[in-house]
């Protein structure tokens, strides 16, 4: 299945729209293709001369992978410049994603990039694939070989990534959304890790000892500059806080040319099964 096919939707009425799920591993909905869906739909309802450049989403319950996922378009906004968009997406048991996405109008203006890629670590091809599904290929940076120095936070989590269908083909305003919904897709995909391996108790675990609950709560994204993601590109996330039984990743994407392409922010669920020892 190529990945315009898994965020492929069928309208089901004005300003609504039906998708697929996946049959992924560990046997719900994938937050990621969930976003990656509701920032599609939400596009439908815009002027294409408009693209995405921020989201907020919410994940509410679990996804069930048995059922279709119907996404509900309120279009909040319609500017000059910016158009802003409410996607709730439900499934029989209620609302599993409440998602806002802002668009604009691109703008010729002055750009400014003052954060850099890390440098100094393994490229992409020194490790092996390590992707749970068939429509990314995703290379992991060993946590020996990640600088210890570079940004705040704990738990400093890198990893190269790729969408293996060439996203080119197509007019100019839908490939470019096409590679914002293919990093949206991604993009669920690091940010955990970060806060797992900043926790206290779960941490000093052997991976296979590590007894908790994880998930992701909130999720946003920015979109910086325009990226080809059947390219490389660096995600990389930090842990910023854990409490409450929920951790905050920060993280950025770069190009393989340092390019600053997104940041993003998660926020996830964190509770240690194990008792206290």
């Amino acid at each position: 299945m190529t990945l315009k096919e898994l965020f492929a939707l069928e309208p089901h009425g004005p300003d609504t729209f039906v998708g697929v799920g996946y049959d992924y591993p560990w046997g719900g909905l994938y937050g990621g293709h969930i976003v990656a869906q509701a920032l599609w739909a939400a596009a439908a309802t815009v002027d294409p001369v408009m693209q995405p450049h921020s989201l907020r989403a919410y994940f509410i319950r679990r996804g069930d992978r048995n059922e279709s996922v119907r996404y509900e378009v309120d279009r909040i906004r319609n500017g000059k410049s910016f158009a802003t968009r409410r996607v709730v997406a439900r499934q029989s048991n209620g609302a599993i994603l409440n998602m806002e996405a802002s668009f604009q109008v691109e703008e010729n203006q002055r750009e400014v990039q003052s954060i850099t890629a890390p440098t100094g670590i393994p490229g992409p091809d020194e490790s092996a694939n390590t992707a749970w599904a068939p429509s990314f290929d995703r290379r992991w940076i060993d946590y020996s070989r990640v600088p210890a120095q570079g940004r705040d936070g704990s738990g400093r989590s890198l990893a190269w990534f790729r969408i293996v269908d060439d996203l080119g083909a197509g007019d100019e305003a839908s490939t470019a959304l096409l590679n914002r919904c293919a990093l949206s897709y991604l993009s669920d995909d690091i940010p955990t890790d970060a806060v797992v391996v900043s926790h206290p108790d779960i941490a000093r675990r052997p991976p296979d000892a590590r007894n908790y609950v994880g998930a992701s709560l909130d999720h946003t994204i920015w979109f910086h500059r325009p990226a080809q993601m059947h390219q490389w590109h660096l995600f990389e996330t930090a842990c910023h806080s854990i409490g409450n039984s929920r951790g905050l990743s920060i993280g950025h994407v770069f190009a393989q040319d340092g390019t600053l392409v997104a940041t993003l922010a998660q926020e996830v669920l964190i509770r240690d099964l194990s008792p206290f020892t």
